[in-house]
């Protein structure tokens, strides 16, 4: 599908349109209907209760008490485009008023044809025997983790072969359902509680040089006949502390795998749609996984959908005469026709690459700016990648307090663990990045002087 004649220009600035002008304060902390929500990660007991968004728009959120933030994370890294934006909303508008849902069981939809069609056209190794091809759409990014695990594990079985197990990677995060737990990091991630619960997968190191590369090929080797897939984040492991590596490595994870005979799955899920500066990580690296996940900034950040695309080696060891072979997996909201024309408006936008050329644009920004943290006492590290900028206390210490700071300053800004992070729209302006860094800065020193 080509864009139209006249998409609206790539902004940032205070939005695509306007606020409302005049928002009535809510005591938020008063609200009894809140005892009603139990919230994400939040200790029910003792944390703040939250502040109430009302409205949205470009960058920015506006709250029931009529302050306005600068949105600094994307709402969890989905609103790439920013808020509101027109084309994807006209888009969305026009799916509802034809058909909002549809079963995907025995049916199909225009809105899927097109975006798996322009998927498997744009993704790695397009045009090539090793294209991945062949995409399931389903609606989150911890379910797609599950579709590609579950698809691994099943294409040895079509083979002839029983491989149960997954290799994944210290600070590895890949979501919070069962499969996606089983390959987190137990100790950097939230899930030791659940140990014994899910299945036991394998752990390594990723190889980052020579020493490290010998060990994994020995780590595979020992389990040769036992492991189906090797799963990994592509240059950046986002939820396990904002983690870099190099192409090399990624490299080397490929190479190792396809010597041992073992599936290679790529979980781009937040490194996807230009966030670390190419359209997919593995870009960077030359690499074709032989499964890629897909979510967040998907759809835009308008509505729920991922999606698992795999090559024809994988594709089709699940052709058969036998019903059995074939892969048994169904989210009764799977290829969403409403998420689906946001995805496909999305990927409209995508097509003037001066998103991407914002995106080097801020990685200089995001450098330049951050770097007056790396010279603060207790702070471990700074490192940016594209459109994330991160900076590692040497340990945690006051999340609550930092989260209030931030808001203080105007902008939403949302440190977990040692991390302080950047992952702004990738439509951010330089008046926004400016702002954002600014607080960074200024929170990271506030909190340098109590530590000290």
């Amino acid at each position: 599908m080509a864009p139209p004649r006249s998409l609206p220009p790539c902004g940032g600035g205070t939005g695509w349109g306007v606020m409302p002008e005049r928002v009535l304060p809510t005591m938020v902390n008063t609200d009894p209907r809140l005892r009603h929500l139990w919230r994400p990660y939040t200790q029910m007991q003792t944390e703040a209760p939250p502040l109430t968004a009302v409205a949205t728009n470009g960058t920015r959120i506006l709250l029931a008490d009529g302050r306005e933030l600068i949105d600094g994370v994307a709402s969890w890294w989905t609103a790439c485009h920013g808020y509101n934006h027109p084309h994807v909303v006209a888009a969305v508008k026009r799916q509802l008023d034809a058909m909002p849902h549809v079963m995907f069981g025995g049916l199909t939809h225009e809105p899927a044809l097109t975006l798996a069609t322009r998927l498997a056209a744009m993704l790695p190794g397009a045009g090539t025997d090793d294209a991945l091809g062949h995409v399931f759409l389903c609606d989150s990014g911890s379910v797609a983790v599950e579709v590609a695990l579950k698809m691994a594990v099943q294409f040895w079985r079509n083979r002839g072969e029983t491989r149960n197990r997954i290799v994944s990677f210290r600070y590895a995060y890949h979501g919070d359902t069962m499969g996606a737990m089983s390959v987190t990091d137990p100790d950097e991630g939230m899930h030791r509680l659940f140990e014994g619960y899910f299945p036991a997968q394998i752990l390594a190191e990723l190889p980052r040089d020579a020493a490290g590369r010998a060990a994994f090929d020995a780590l595979l080797a020992r389990h040769r006949g036992e492991v189906a897939a090797v799963i990994v984040e592509p240059l950046l492991q986002a939820a396990g502390g904002m983690k870099l590596h190099d192409a090399a490595t990624l490299v080397a994870v490929r190479d190792t795998c396809r010597r041992h005979d073992v599936l290679l799955i790529a979980d781009e899920i937040a490194t996807g749609f230009g966030r670390t500066g190419t359209m997919f990580a593995c870009e960077q690296a030359g690499v074709i996984p032989d499964i890629m996940c897909l979510g967040k900034a998907l759809s835009g950040g308008v509505l729920s959908l991922a999606a698992v695309a795999a090559g024809a080696r994988v594709f089709d060891a699940f052709l058969s005469d036998d019903p059995v072979a074939a892969l048994m997996h169904g989210p009764t909201y799977m290829a969403n026709p409403l998420a689906c024309a946001a995805a496909n408006a999305s990927l409209d936008l995508f097509e003037d690459r001066a998103i991407l050329r914002r995106v080097a644009a801020m990685e200089d920004e995001l450098r330049d700016r951050l770097a007056p943290c790396a010279s603060l006492p207790g702070i471990a590290d700074v490192r940016v990648k594209g459109a994330m900028g991160a900076v590692q206390m040497a340990k945690p210490r006051d999340i609550d307090w930092l989260r209030g700071r931030f808001v203080d300053q105007g902008v939403w800004v949302r440190p977990f663990g040692d991390i302080a992070y950047l992952m702004p729209a990738l439509i951010a302006s330089q008046r926004d990045i400016a702002a954002l860094t600014r607080a960074v800065v200024t929170v990271m020193k506030e909190w340098s002087d109590r530590a000290g």
